[in-house]
Order: C-alpha cells, then structure tokens, then sequence
C-alpha cells in the first residue's frame, strides 16, 4: 500500500525544538514534492514547507530561518526540523506528496507552550 506516517511531535515549551518525520511506503519520496502542512484549532489547513522531487525546499514566510524540510532517500523519509518554536505553531502536522502520496494521514500533534 501506498502511505505515509508522521511521527515526531510532542509538548515543548517555547524555544525548543522538535524534528517530525514522515516514514514512506509503496513509492519513492524521491519521486515526488512532498510537502508539510499544519493545522491548528479553527483554522485552514496551511503549507509550511516542501521539497521537490529534485531536492529542493521551499519554505512559508511564517516558518522560514526557523524550519528545515530535508529527506533521507535510503529511508525514504522526510523530516521537518523545527526550531525556535512558537506557541502558534501549536497545530497538527501532516505530510502529503505528489503525485504519488495524495491522501491526509492522522498526522502529529505539536503542542507549544510558554
């Protein structure tokens, strides 16, 4: 079966960080633009980053010089490194791609507190 599984989040106070992975199976990430979403409580689901199928990252304005989106081909996983965390960060992270990876999984919770 084609899926993917987050994992990674946590309660952390403000400031810390938290390293999410997103674990692949049944195609490549390498093959694909995997992207990092979050939602938070009462709002649209939003992009904080992606990778392209080349390598390349490309980060949302509230997330960059704080986020790192990177990728382990042998493992076929994607990770979001995260940094400095705020308390609006607080949401749930979901991974998806394309073309291949086009369903939401359960995503991780992130929990920031001050």
């Amino acid at each position: 079966q084609v899926r993917l599984v987050e994992s990674g989040g946590g309660l952390v106070q403000a400031g810390e960080s938290l390293r999410l992975s997103c674990a692949a199976s049944g195609r490549t990430v390498s093959s694909n633009t995997m992207m990092w979403y979050r939602q938070a409580p009462g709002k649209q689901r939003e992009l904080v980053a992606r990778i392209t199928a080349s390598g390349s990252p490309i980060y949302s304005d509230f997330v960059q010089g704080r986020f790192t989106v990177s990728r382990d081909n042998a493992k076929n996983t994607v990770y979001l490194q995260m940094n400095s965390l705020k308390l609006e960060d607080t949401a749930v992270y979901y991974c998806i791609g394309y073309p291949d990876f086009a369903s939401w999984g359960q995503g991780t919770q992130v929990t920031v507190s001050s």
